[in-house]
């Protein structure tokens, strides 16, 4: 693996990256149905370790490749998934997540865009929907029926449906998002770089690309429950070292989450970042900073929610989280505390 990896100009790199999608690819079935045999079993803590030993020693192939990976990993790898979005280049500094009053905005790292060697609308072409995005993108035609046919053109035929166990074309759900999502951060750049006054970076109104906020906002409202988790698996999977798209996939998190008037979509949103936090780390950086954000700021009367209250247990976790991450939540001393401040990455 080494001389693959660091031989000949990082030219080995893509034969790793397929020997790596085939491995997981194999495993999916058996991940999926929670199917682990001692073979799998053993095959499956094995693959753990080796991507152990890519973050620690090519953190820069797991960054470049993340998305190929994230879409043939089910969403129940959550552990799986998290090691390769935790990773980060090795000239990068994280600074931690749960510093008082941390302006990210101001953080040099967040400006920049993170390489990314997949090719991120291969899905898209695939099912020949690149041309339609592009033209909402640049037009936003209200008369368009591209918003409205968008549901039906995510799901896969009953066939494919049976072999996948789900309705949905889970990298076609990851390419849209993502391509929906780099094409804003271009639109932000150039308006930000015409702008005839200074753009304030931490205002909302910064990231208001109203196209891409009108797809990102039909696919959480018209989107069912399963359709829904693997769209907000797709933004979550965005969250990671700081960067470009890690800071604006957590606005448009944080953004669904304030302007929602359904309560069951807070709640998955909440889902997708808690199940994330609550498995052994590491844990992605831009993960902790979103969570912690939701919970802290009074915009998102987080506490409020009833769905934080519904078990005492549920409860008592969320407080835990809130008080290592110096929230405002008191605790029992008995609850564990300081996880995530310990488990950052």
């Amino acid at each position: 693996m080494p001389k693959i990896l660091t031989g000949n100009s990082q030219k080995g790199w893509p034969y790793f990256q397929r020997l790596l999608v085939d491995l997981f690819q194999f495993m999916e079935p058996f991940l999926r149905n929670a199917e682990l045999g001692v073979p799998v079993h053993f095959l499956y803590k094995g693959t753990l370790r080796v991507l152990l030993v890519l973050l620690h020693d090519f953190p820069e192939f797991l960054c470049d490749y993340h998305f190929t990976f994230c879409d043939v990993i089910p969403p129940s790898c959550i552990q799986m998934r998290n090691i390769i979005l935790s990773a980060f280049p090795r000239n990068m500094r994280l600074p931690d997540p749960s510093t008082p009053n941390l302006k990210i905005d101001l953080l040099a790292e967040i400006s920049q865009s993170p390489r990314i060697l997949s090719e991120v609308d291969a899905a898209l072409k695939a099912k020949q929907m690149k041309a339609d995005v592009d033209e909402y993108l640049k037009t936003r035609q209200q008369v368009s029926s591209f918003l409205s046919e968008l549901k039906q053109r995510l799901l896969l035929p009953p066939s494919e449906a049976a072999i996948s166990g789900t309705r949905y074309d889970v990298p076609l759900i990851n390419s849209l998002v993502l391509y929906v999502g780099m094409q804003a951060i271009q639109q932000l750049q150039a308006r930000t770089a015409h702008a005839q006054t200074p753009v304030n970076p931490a205002s909302l109104a910064v990231f208001l690309i109203s196209a891409a906020l009108d797809i990102f906002q039909t696919l959480i409202v018209e989107l069912d429950t399963e359709g829904r988790y693997l769209f907000l698996n797709a933004v979550a999977n965005q969250l990671r070292y700081p960067n470009t798209h890690t800071h604006y996939f957590s606005f448009v998190l944080l953004y669904l989450f304030a302007e929602s008037n359904q309560e069951i979509i807070q709640e998955q949103i909440t889902r997708v970042l808690f199940e994330r936090l609550i498995v052994n780390r590491p844990h992605p950086w831009g993960l902790l900073i979103t969570f912690i954000e939701l919970i802290k700021n009074p915009r998102y009367n987080f506490w409020n929610r009833s769905f934080i209250r519904c078990a005492p247990e549920i409860e008592k976790l969320f407080e835990s989280v809130a008080r290592s991450c110096g929230g405002p939540k008191p605790v029992d001393e008995t609850v564990v505390s300081a996880w995530i401040s310990e488990n950052s990455h």
